[in-house]
C-alpha cells in the first residue's frame, strides 16, 4: 500500500511548481512599487504622479503599479516600461533604485526637466533595450557601467550638460573658481579629464546597440575607437561637442547609415575606410578642421541624401562617386580649397534641393544638366574659378530661390530666362565679366530681396522695371558701365533697408527726390558718376540713413540738414561742382555768388549803389572796429579770469556750437524737468526738438565741468572726440560735447523707444520684444562691442554695459549707448583704473583687480545676454554658475514667462545659442571668456547654419 504521506507531500510539491510564478511575481510587483514610490517621494509632490499610490492603500486598482501612468507590466506583473516623455518632470534620478527592475526592456523620460548624473547603478538594468534620457539637464558623465547593458538597442541622451566636471571631487567643501578665483579653467580640465568627459570605451561592449546618439553636448576628447566594434551600429550622431582627434579608421567596417560628426574639433584626414560604408544615408562633418581628400567612393552604395563638409581644410578632386549619386538631397561643400570641374564632376540629381560648392577652387563652366534637377530651391557656387555663359536653360528651376554665381569669371549677358524663376529672393552675380543690359522684365520677380551685380561690365540704362522688385532689401549695381539718369521710382522700394549702390558707373542727371522716400535705406551711394544738380532736400528726411557718399560728381549748392550728411567724413563730398554745408572742409553755404550775379548783370546800378553809399560804408567800418577792439578787449579779459566758461566745444560734429547750444537751451525750456526722460547717478537725460526739426537726446551734467583740471577735461574732450568718429548702426551717435559756465552736457541721437531696460520691465514692452526681436537685439549688441574691441585703433572699452545703456529705435533696433565710463585700451601697457560699471554686471576679477581688460564687457554682455532671453536682471543666477551648474541649465527654464515658448525651431536654435554663449561670457576666469569677435562670428554662424 502507497505511503499517504509520501502521496501528500508530492501533492503540496505539485502545487508549489504550479504557482511559483505567481508567488515570485508578487514580491517584485513590490519592491518595483517600493522604489517607484520612494523616487517619488524624493521628487516632491508632482501631479504627473499623482496616480502613483502606496500599495497599502485600500484602493486595489490604484495600488497596482502597473495602473499607474508611465508603468507598463508584463503578464505575470514585473514593470517593463517606464515612460514619462514630455511630461516636464523635474529632479533626479539619485534616488530611483535601478537594481529593483530587472525586467525594465524601456526606460523614456526625456523632454523633461531632469538634473543631476545618470547613476552608475543604472548598469543594473541588464534587460533594457531602450533608453532615452535626451533633451534634459543631466550633467556629470557617462557612467562606466553603461557598458553592461549588453542588450540595449538604442541610446539617446542628447540635448543635455553631460562634461564630467565632478565638481565634488574637486572641491569637497562645495566651494567652486567662482568663489575662490583660484583655479584656472585651464587647470580645472586638466584635472577632470581623468575622471571623465569622454565617452568610456566600455560602450564598445554593448554588441546590440543600434543607435548611439549623444549630440549637443559637452563631450570632449577623442572618439573612442571601441565604438568600431559596435557590429549593428547604424546611427552614430556625436555632432555638436567638443570631441577632438581623428575617425577612427576601424568606422569603415561599420554598417552605418546616420553619421553626424559636425561642429567639434576633429581634425586629420578622413579615413579611406569611410568610404566603405554603402549604407550612408547622412554624412555629415562641417565646421571642423578636417583636411585631405574627402573618400572618392562616398556614395558608394547610392543611398547618400545629406552630405555637409563645409568649413573644414579639405583638398584635393570631387569625389567621384558623387557624379552619379542621385539620392542627395543636400550637399553642402563651401569653404574648402577642392578641385574639380563643376560640368564634369556632377551630374543630375531629381531630389536635390540644396547645393553650395562656394569658395573652392572649381574651375569648367556651368552645365545646361543643372536644369535638370527641378527641386533644387538653392544654388550657390561663389568664389571659385568658373568661367563661360549662364545657360539659358536655368529658367526651368522653377523652385530656384537662391542664386549666387558671384566671384567667377562668368561672362556674355545675363539670360533674359532667369525672369522666370518666380520664386527668385536672392540673386547674386557680382564680380563676374557679364556685358549686355540689365533684363528689362527684372520687376517681374515678386520675391527678389538682393540683387547684386556690381563689379561686371554692364552697360545701358538701370531698367524702370526695378522699382516693382518691391521686395527688395539690397541693391547693388556699383562698379559697371551704367548711363541715363537713377530711375526715380527707385524710391518706391520701401523695404530697402541694407544699401542702395549705384557708385562707379556713367550716371547722369539729377538725383531723384524721390530717392528720400526710402525711410529704411542705411547706406546710400552714388558716387564716381556724372550726376549734376542740387542735392534733393529730401534725401534729409530718410531716417535710418547712417553712411551717404555722394563723391567725384558734378553736384552743387547746400547739403540737406540732417545727421546722417552731417555725420559723414568730408571725403563723402568731395570733387564736386560746388557743393556747400555745415561740414568740414567744406564751404559754408550763403547768398554772395547770388549778389555777384545780380552785379554782373547790372553793372551801372551797382556803380550808383557804391557811390552813394560809400561813405556810409567807410563809417561803418571805423566804427565796427572801435567796437570790435572793445568786444575783444572784454573777451580777453574774460578768458583770462575764466578759462573753461569761455570756450564752448559743442562742435565736435560739425554743429555751429553757439546757435547748437541756444537751440537747446530753448527746447528744453532751460532744462526744464517737463522735458527730461531719465536720471541716472550724475546726470538727467532730456528730449529737445531742434528748429531744424531734429529731435535729440541731451545728457545734462548734474554739474558744470568747470571743477575739471584743464588737462582732464582736454583728455576728456579729446576722448570725446574720437568716440564720434565710431560710425557703426548699433552705437548710438554722439553729436558733440558743450562745457559752458551753466550747463554741461552730451548731444546722441534720439532712441524713440527707450531703454531696454525700461522696455523689459513694462508687461506691454515685453510682449512686443518677442523672440525673434530679442534675438537681434543681442546681436546688435555683440556686433557693436565687436567692433569697438576690434575694429578701433586703440580698442575702446565700454565698462559700463547694461540694459539700461542699451537703447532701441523706432524699429526695435540695438545702440550700445552711454560711453561716459569708456577707456582707450593702451596696447602694451597696463590698464588700470577705478571700479565703474552698473552692480550686477560688473566682471568679478574688476573688483580686487582694478585692470580694465575687453574681457570685463564680455562677461557684463553675458549678464545683458541673460537678461534679455530671461525678461529681469538674472540676478539669482549667476552666483551659482559654477561650471557643473552651468551645463544644466535648461533653456525653457530660463525664458521670459511672459513671452510663449517659440514654435518656429529656428528661433529656438537661436535662443539655445545665445544661451551657451552667454554662460561662457560669464567664466569666473577672464581667460576662459571668448572674446567679442568670436561671440559675434558663432552667433552669426550658429543662425547661418539655422537658416540652412
Amino acid at each position: 500500500m502507497a505511503n499517504p504521506v509520501k502521496y501528500q507531500c508530492l501533492a503540496i510539491a505539485a502545487w508549489v511548481v504550479l504557482l511559483l510564478p505567481f508567488c515570485r511575481a508578487e514580491p517584485s510587483q513590490n519592491t518595483e512599487a517600493e522604489a517607484l514610490l520612494k523616487w517619488k517621494q524624493s521628487l516632491g509632490n508632482q501631479s504627473i504622479m499623482s496616480s502613483w499610490v502606496n500599495p497599502a492603500s485600500n484602493n486595489s486598482t490604484a495600488s497596482n503599479p502597473c495602473k499607474w501612468l508611465g508603468i507598463t507590466c508584463n503578464k505575470v506583473g514585473n514593470v517593463i516600461e517606464l515612460n514619462l516623455a514630455y511630461t516636464g518632470l523635474q529632479g533626479t534620478l539619485l534616488h530611483l533604485n535601478f537594481s529593483s527592475f530587472p525586467n525594465l526592456l524601456r526606460l523614456d523620460l526625456k523632454f523633461n526637466k531632469l538634473t543631476g548624473p545618470i547613476p552608475a547603478d543604472i548598469g543594473m538594468l541588464s534587460n533594457l533595450q531602450f533608453l532615452d534620457l535626451s533633451t534634459n539637464s543631466l550633467n556629470g558623465t557617462v557612467p562606466i557601467s553603461l557598458g553592461n547593458l549588453t542588450k540595449v538597442v538604442e541610446i539617446d541622451v542628447s540635448r543635455n550638460g553631460l562634461t564630467g566636471k565632478l565638481w565634488s571631487g574637486l572641491f569637497p567643501d562645495g566651494t567652486s573658481p567662482a568663489k575662490t578665483g583660484l583655479i584656472s579653467l585651464q587647470r580645472l580640465l586638466a584635472q577632470t579629464t581623468m575622471l571623465g568627459g569622454r565617452i568610456p570605451s566600455e560602450v564598445g561592449n554593448m554588441k546590440n546597440l543600434e543607435a548611439l546618439i549623444l549630440d549637443n553636448n559637452y563631450f570632449f576628447g577623442p572618439i573612442p575607437p571601441s565604438l568600431g566594434n559596435l557590429s549593428k551600429l547604424d546611427t552614430l550622431r556625436l555632432n555638436e561637442n567638443q570631441f577632438s582627434g581623428n575617425i577612427p579608421r576601424n568606422f569603415g567596417s561599420l554598417k552605418l547609415i546616420d553619421l553626424r560628426l559636425f561642429i567639434n574639433k576633429l581634425s586629420g584626414p578622413i579615413p579611406e575606410e569611410i568610404g566603405n560604408l554603402s549604407s550612408l544615408v547622412v554624412f555629415s562633418l562641417a565646421v571642423n578642421n578636417f583636411s585631405g581628400h574627402l573618400p572618392q567612393q562616398m556614395c558608394r552604395g547610392g543611398k547618400l541624401v545629406n552630405f555637409t563638409a563645409a568649413f573644414n581644410n579639405f583638398t584635393g578632386p570631387i569625389p567621384k562617386s558623387l557624379k552619379n549619386c542621385t539620392s542627395l538631397y543636400r550637399v553642402r561643400l563651401e569653404n574648402n580649397t577642392l578641385t574639380g570641374n563643376v560640368d564634369q564632376d556632377f551630374g543630375v540629381y531629381p531630389n536635390l534641393t540644396y547645393i553650395d560648392l562656394s569658395y573652392n577652387r572649381l574651375r569648367g563652366n556651368i552645365s545646361s544638366k543643372w536644369s535638370e534637377c527641378q527641386n533644387l530651391t538653392v544654388l550657390k557656387i561663389a568664389g571659385n574659378m568658373i568661367d563661360g555663359k549662364i545657360p539659358e536653360e536655368i529658367g526651368l528651376l522653377k523652385k530656384l530661390g537662391e542664386l549666387d554665381l558671384s566671384y567667377n569669371q562668368l561672362s556674355g549677358e545675363i539670360p533674359t530666362q532667369i525672369l522666370k524663376l518666380s520664386a527668385l529672393s536672392s540673386l547674386i552675380l557680382n564680380n563676374n565679366n557679364f556685358s549686355g543690359y540689365i533684363p528689362m522684365g527684372i520687376g517681374g520677380l515678386p520675391e527678389l530681396q538682393k540683387l547684386h551685380l556690381s563689379s561686371n561690365m554692364l552697360i545701358g540704362r538701370i531698367p524702370d522695371q526695378v522699382g516693382d522688385c518691391f521686395r527688395l532689401l539690397s541693391l547693388n549695381l556699383s562698379n559697371n558701365l551704367l548711363n541715363g539718369t537713377i530711375p526715380h521710382n527707385i524710391g518706391t522700394l520701401s523695404a530697402l533697408q541694407n544699401f542702395l549702390d549705384l557708385s562707379h558707373n556713367l550716371l547722369s542727371g539729377e538725383i531723384p527726390p524721390q530717392l528720400g522716400d526710402l525711410k529704411g535705406l542705411e547706406n546710400l551711394n552714388l558716387s564716381h558718376n556724372n550726376l549734376t544738380g542740387t542735392v534733393p532736400d529730401s534725401l534729409g528726411k530718410m531716417l535710418s540713413l547712417s553712411a551717404i557718399d555722394l563723391s567725384y560728381n558734378c553736384l552743387e549748392g547746400p547739403l540737406p540738414d540732417s545727421n546722417a550728411f552731417r555725420s559723414s567724413p568730408p571725403e563723402a563730398f568731395s570733387n564736386n561742382k560746388a557743393l556747400c554745408g555745415e561740414i568740414h572742409d567744406l564751404r559754408p553755404c550763403n547768398s554772395t555768388s547770388a549778389k555777384r550775379n545780380a552785379r554782373d548783370t547790372d553793372h551801372k546800378l551797382m556803380i550808383i549803389v557804391v557811390s552813394a553809399v560809400g561813405s556810409l560804408f567807410f563809417a561803418i567800418v571805423i566804427l565796427g572796429c572801435i567796437v570790435v577792439y572793445f568786444c575783444k578787449y572784454r573777451r580777453n579779459q574774460q578768458e583770462d579770469e575764466y578759462p573753461l566758461r569761455s570756450k564752448n566745444l559743442f562742435s565736435i560734429r560739425n554743429f555751429d556750437g553757439k546757435v547748437a547750444y541756444e537751440d537747446i537751451i530753448n527746447a528744453t525750456d532751460d532744462f526744464d524737468d517737463i522735458h527730461c526722460i531719465g536720471v541716472g547717478g550724475s546726470a538727467k537725460v532730456y528730449q529737445a526738438k531742434l528748429p531744424s526739426g531734429q529731435v535729440v537726446a541731451v545728457k545734462k551734467l548734474s554739474s558744470p565741468t568747470e571743477g575739471m583740471e584743464i588737462e582732464d577735461l582736454k583728455s576728456f574732450t579729446s576722448e570725446i572726440a574720437t568716440l564720434t568718429e565710431i560710425r557703426h548702426r548699433n552705437i548710438v551717435k554722439l553729436y558733440g560735447f558743450c562745457s559752458h559756465g551753466r550747463h554741461s552736457f552730451l548731444v546722441y541721437e534720439f532712441m524713440e523707444r527707450g531703454s531696454l531696460a525700461n522696455i523689459l520691465s513694462s508687461e506691454k514692452g515685453a510682449k512686443e520684444l518677442d523672440w525673434a526681436q530679442r534675438v537681434k537685439v543681442v546681436k546688435g549688441v555683440a556686433y557693436a562691442l565687436s567692433y569697438m574691441h576690434h575694429d578701433c585703433m586703440p580698442p575702446i572699452i565700454h565698462r559700463d554695459i547694461s540694459s539700461k545703456n542699451v537703447l532701441l529705435d523706432s524699429e526695435l533696433e540695438a545702440h550700445v549707448s552711454d560711453f561716459g565710463t569708456a577707456r582707450f585700451l593702451k596696447q602694451g601697457s597696463s590698464n588700470w583704473t577705478t571700479v565703474a560699471g552698473t552692480f550686477g554686471y560688473i566682471a568679478p576679477e574688476f573688483s580686487y583687480t582694478m585692470a580694465v581688460t575687453e574681457k570685463c564687457d564680455v562677461y557684463s554682455f553675458g549678464v545683458l545676454a541673460l537678461e534679455v532671453l530671461k525678461g529681469s536682471h538674472p540676478r539669482e543666477l549667476i552666483p551659482s554658475l559654477h561650471p557643473s551648474a552651468r551645463q544644466g541649465i535648461q533653456l525653457q527654464e530660463e525664458l521670459d514667462p511672459r513671452l510663449s515658448f517659440p514654435r518656429d525651431q529656428k528661433i529656438v536654435a537661436d535662443l539655445e545659442a545665445i544661451l551657451k554663449l552667454a554662460l561662457s561670457c560669464l567664466c569666473a576666469d577672464p581667460k576662459s571668456r571668448p572674446s567679442m569677435h568670436g561671440v559675434s562670428q558663432i552667433l552669426e554662424l550658429e543662425m547661418r547654419m539655422g537658416n540652412n
